[in-house]
């Protein structure tokens, strides 16, 4: 079953903020913080119920402890840092009856899309003056946080121009 725009139009508005505040944390600490993994589970728990029948809002629940124990296998492989992985377990439950290829090609075009503008914002002097204290300037690893939470933000907009 594929979500529906109706279905999506009801979690927009509280993961925005959470995505938001993932990608800043991310980039000015390097850290996803555990209160924003927790606040986007307890959009699903909260909301979910209300916009997924509840065989599908369960297997939301099973999608993310899949992708929680594939992250915590990443990260102690050294493939991904451990914010990410719950991070992303944390947004599983929001893709549970999309298309996992559209949402790996979108995943793929955040990434791209949000590397290339950190590294390029990174060389503006007036917004790299005005950001000089983010960690994510000289640390050596790149802060997902920015592509997951762009993979977030922009799944519910790309399904509503299918």
């Amino acid at each position: 079953m594929q979500m529906t725009l109706p279905q999506l139009i009801w979690f927009l508005p509280f993961t925005l903020p959470i995505a938001i505040w993932v990608s800043w944390s991310d980039m000015k600490f390097m850290k996803i913080p555990n209160k924003a993994v927790i606040a986007l589970a307890l959009v699903y728990l909260v909301v979910g119920p209300f916009v997924f029948p509840l065989g599908v809002w369960g297997w939301g629940w099973a999608l993310m402890g899949i992708v929680l124990l594939a992250g915590f296998i990443a990260t102690a492989a050294g493939l991904m840092g451990a914010g990410d992985a719950k991070f992303a377990a944390a947004m599983a439950p929001f893709f549970a009856t999309a298309d996992v290829r559209i949402v790996f090609a979108l995943f793929s075009a955040c990434l791209l899309g949000a590397f290339t503008s950190h590294r390029l914002m990174k060389r503006v002097p007036r917004f790299r003056a005005a950001t000089n204290d983010w960690e994510s300037w000289t640390n050596k690893d790149f802060p997902m946080g920015l592509a997951l939470a762009g993979t977030l933000i922009f799944y519910p907009l790309l399904v509503a121009l299918i």
